[in-house]
């Protein structure tokens, strides 16, 4: 067999190029703010029945930050062999399918591939079961961890009555409720313990099997949904987001339909759209959220931020919202005004990352665009002698997530300078001059 010698230059060349694919690769879907955060999905077998079995299917939410809004989640899968449902609760299929060869009272679904969504608030108590019907809506584990379950029972037919003869569904699908989750195959695993009301006895179940599903910003929407814009007490320059941040005006395939906000009988345009077409306001970043963070007052011991964020979505009410931003001072925050908080460490030991959201009822829900589409709240941090100052950006937060989406930063050279940064850089530049100027003039004296 033939050797193949490449040369070194090439095999760096090749080695590079192979370890930027692999980086692609492994972290479309992985957060470095949550890098442990999915949706895992459980399927406990509790009973059997005459052809098959009735199981509980419950969805846990452990990502720290990213929650599924209305409509709420949808559920896919594709059976293994010819099961159908005969009937639910806490849950139910979009389509019932063709049953027509069941005498009697047909299956609630006889579809391949049955899609299951979640019941609305509301539901008969006789069609509930515990962690149900919250119409698909889950919050995210640090925000709410009581309401991040969701929960339904299945009754399977045609399907296998023991451990041997039950095949698990196969090409898992959840959507919240757009696209951006991947689904791994469903493994089993030890069935799960189940502790009575009394605390004296543990069931289990007769078989489980579990599903992990992780988010994928790209594959969610193919541009940015938010973007960052800066400014300063000590500098009269506002940086906005970046020109086409979200796309740009005009380019219908890009970013859907934009309106402006002075525009005659903007009730009916809004209204005169379908729901779920985007509609935000024409701006030059195109986003339909902007966060402004705004460093606004200098102390001797404290330093204070404002932070804006802004919705430019006539067709979007956010609720539940949440922030996270990224900034050294935050292992150092005193004060917070109008929004939660907690300390987020997605690198262990190192608290540089902190989750904001608004208070329950008062500004938890970011209404849509218009005059009163934003909510605000200032900072107020403890300066570090050792580590704070103003020069080069470092009031700025480093990175800020808003409803677990990643948003654009302006470019670090556009951040505003402190004024004698400015001074600094006109001093140097003028010392190059002269001395390029000393230089000629001492070569044609020579």
């Amino acid at each position: 067999m033939g050797i193949f010698l490449i040369p070194k230059a090439t095999s760096c060349i090749l080695f590079l190029f192979l370890l930027s694919c692999t980086c692609f690769i492994s972290t479309d879907a992985y957060d470095p703010l949550d890098p442990n955060g999915n949706i895992t999905i459980k399927w406990d077998i509790i009973s059997w029945t005459p052809d098959g079995y009735v199981a509980v299917v419950t969805m846990n939410n452990f990502q720290q930050y990213r929650h599924i809004a209305s409509p709420g989640w949808s559920l896919g899968w594709t059976w293994a062999k010819k099961e159908v449902i005969w009937s639910m609760m806490g849950g139910q299929t979009t389509e019932q399918g063709d049953c027509s060869k069941f005498k009697g009272t047909p299956p609630h679904c006889c579809k391949k591939d049955p899609t299951v969504v979640d019941l609305l608030p509301g539901t008969p108590y006789n069609m509930q079961i515990a962690n149900c019907c919250k119409g698909g809506v889950l919050s995210s584990w640090a925000q709410d961890p009581t309401n991040a379950v969701s929960s339904f029972q299945v009754s399977v037919g045609r399907a296998g009555t023991t451990n041997k003869t039950v095949k698990v569904p196969k090409n898992f699908t959840l959507k919240a409720p757009g696209p951006g989750y991947t689904c791994s195959p469903a493994k089993i695993v030890k069935p799960t313990l189940f502790i009575q009301s009394d605390k004296r006895r543990v069931t289990q179940a007769l078989m489980t099997w579990n599903v992990t599903c992780t988010y994928s910003q790209f594959l969610a929407q193919k541009t940015p949904s938010c973007c960052v814009s800066l400014s300063s007490f000590y500098n009269d320059t506002i940086v906005p987001c970046p020109t086409c941040t979200c796309g740009c005006q005009g380019n219908s395939s890009q970013t859907g339909t934009c309106v402006n906000g002075n525009t005659p009988h903007l009730a009916s345009v809004v209204s005169g759209l379908h729901n779920s077409a985007p509609l935000v306001q024409c701006t030059s970043h195109m986003c339909p959220v902007r966060i402004h963070w705004h460093v606004k007052l200098n102390y001797k011991e404290y330093w204070r931020v404002k932070v804006t964020i802004t919705n430019f979505n006539y067709r979007m009410n956010y609720s539940d919202w949440n922030m996270v931003v990224q900034h050294p001072n935050f292992d150092n925050v005193t004060q917070l005004f109008s929004f939660n908080y907690k300390s987020l460490t997605p690198y262990g030991t190192i608290n540089d990352t902190a989750m904001l959201w608004g208070f329950k009822f008062y500004n938890d829900f970011l209404s849509q665009a218009g005059p009163d589409g934003n909510v605000q709240s200032e900072i107020l941090f403890r300066k570090d002698k050792s580590t704070f100052t103003f020069d080069k950006g470092w009031a700025f937060p480093r990175r800020i997530y808003f409803n677990g989406d990643n948003c654009v930063m302006p470019p670090p050279d556009a951040y505003p300078w402190l004024p004698n940064a400015g001074s600094r850089q006109e001093i140097s530049l003028l010392a190059l001059v002269m001395s390029s100027l000393v230089s000629l003039v001492l070569y044609a004296y020579v």
